[in-house]
């Protein structure tokens, strides 16, 4: 069983690292972000509360957090790991997490400011199917149309220069302080968040010591 969790700031790539992890070590993905935005998107009280926090540039307070984490982690549906996206982001959820769970590594994925906005402000989503797109990496064949569903494409509500600016400097002064945290006890790998994405999954196996994936039939 593998467990890891994978840190970096907006627009790093830890989603994109996740999944590829994901798809040949059969890890559970579980990406706070995407749990609040279905929340969101369901227009749930718990969803109504986080969107007016993002809106405002803010991240969600540790109670609700934790209690997302932890009944997640409760479902036990992650036979062969996990690996954990968006969470802890700062020292309370870092150590209620090291004193509830164990986990094998933290995956850091380093990029400087100045790419987080070139990349960031560059997203675009799929108002009908939520596909992912970048005006960057991976532009719809249509201008602001889904390529699979023909749904208009529009920035996240909290993709604003000012909300960005917002949870960098958030991400710098509260979440980057837990990797010291995690770095006392052996656990951070560093990789270059500027590379391509392929190069970066590379590096990331290469420093966790991964087999090669099993070929599937």
């Amino acid at each position: 069983m593998r467990k890891y969790v994978v840190m970096g700031a907006q627009g790093c790539g830890k989603g994109t690292q996740a999944k590829l992890l994901k798809q040949d070590y059969n890890l559970v993905h579980i990406s706070v972000g995407d749990i609040f935005r279905w929340h969101i998107q369901s227009h749930t009280k718990l969803g109504a509360r986080v969107k007016r926090l993002i809106a405002d540039g803010h991240l969600a307070p540790d109670d609700i957090v934790e209690d997302i984490i932890r009944q997640r982690l409760e479902q036990h549906d992650w036979n062969y790991g996990f690996i954990l996206d968006g969470f802890p982001r700062n020292k309370t959820q870092a150590q209620f997490f090291l004193e509830s769970y164990d986990i094998d590594a933290v995956i850091h994925i380093d990029v400087p400011d100045e790419v987080v906005f070139e990349r960031v402000l560059a997203r675009r989503l799929c108002s009908q199917c939520g596909l992912d797109y970048n005006l960057i990496y991976h532009r719809p064949a249509v201008e602001d149309t889904c390529d699979v569903c023909g749904g208009k494409l529009r920035m996240r509500d909290d993709d604003t220069e000012g909300g960005l600016r917002a949870r960098l400097n958030d991400y710098r002064t509260k979440t980057e302080p837990v990797l010291e945290l995690f770095g006392r006890k052996e656990l951070v790998i560093q990789v270059d968040g500027r590379l391509a994405a392929a190069e970066i999954q590379r590096e990331i196996r290469s420093k966790l010591n991964l087999p090669a994936p099993v070929a599937k039939s």
